[in-house]
C-alpha cells in the first residue's frame, strides 16, 4: 500500500511539473483567427469552466491553480473560431479586482481560485490564487477576502514566502 501511495503521488507531482510545458507547446500550435474550438478542446482537453458572453462568443478557461500559476481564457467567437488567448493571472488583472466586485465577477476574472477558505471569525471567505512571484525563488499567493454575508470582495491582500 505504501508503495501505491507513493508512485501515485510522484505520478501527480510529474504531472503537475510537465502540465506548463504542454500549455505552452499546445498553445503555440493554437492560432487566433485560425484554430477551431474542437482543435482546443483537442489540444488542450475540456475547459475547467465555460462563460457564455453577451455576443454569443464563449470564454474556455484552462485553470492550472493550486500546483501552478497559469490560468489561461481562451476566446471562442460565435463562428467556434478562437479569437484570443490570455493568461490571465497578470499584475493588471490582479490591480483589477476591487471592493464591490462579486464572486462571479472575480471568477470569471480570475478563474477558479486554488482554495477557498472560510474564517467565521473573521466574518471572511479568503480566495487564493498562486501567482508568479518577483523572483524565482518566491511562492507568491493573491487573496481576494470576501464579505460571506454579501458576497462581495471587502479587500485584497497578498503573501509572499521564499522557498528552500
Amino acid at each position: 500500500m505504501k508503495t501505491s501511495k507513493w508512485i501515485a503521488a510522484a505520478a501527480t507531482a510529474l504531472g503537475a511539473a510537465l502540465l506548463p510545458a504542454c500549455d505552452g507547446s499546445n498553445l503555440q500550435q493554437l492560432k487566433p483567427g485560425v484554430s477551431t474550438a474542437a482543435e482546443v478542446r483537442a489540444r488542450m482537453g475540456p475547459p475547467s469552466a465555460e462563460y457564455v458572453n453577451e455576443d454569443g462568443s464563449v470564454i474556455y478557461e484552462y485553470n492550472r491553480q493550486p500546483q501552478g500559476t497559469d490560468c489561461y481564457m481562451l476566446t471562442i467567437g460565435r463562428d467556434q473560431v478562437l479569437q484570443r488567448i490570455e493568461q490571465v493571472l497578470t499584475e493588471a488583472n490582479l490591480a483589477r479586482v476591487k471592493p464591490g466586485m462579486g464572486r462571479e465577477e472575480v471568477r470569471r476574472l480570475l478563474g477558479a481560485p486554488g482554495s477557498v477558505t472560510q474564517l467565521p471569525a473573521a466574518h471572511e471567505e479568503v480566495w487564493d490564487w498562486r501567482v508568479a512571484g518577483a523572483l524565482p525563488t518566491e511562492d507568491a499567493h493573491f487573496h481576494v477576502h470576501f464579505d460571506p454575508a454579501t458576497g462581495v470582495v471587502a479587500k485584497t491582500t497578498r503573501r509572499v514566502e521564499t522557498r528552500g
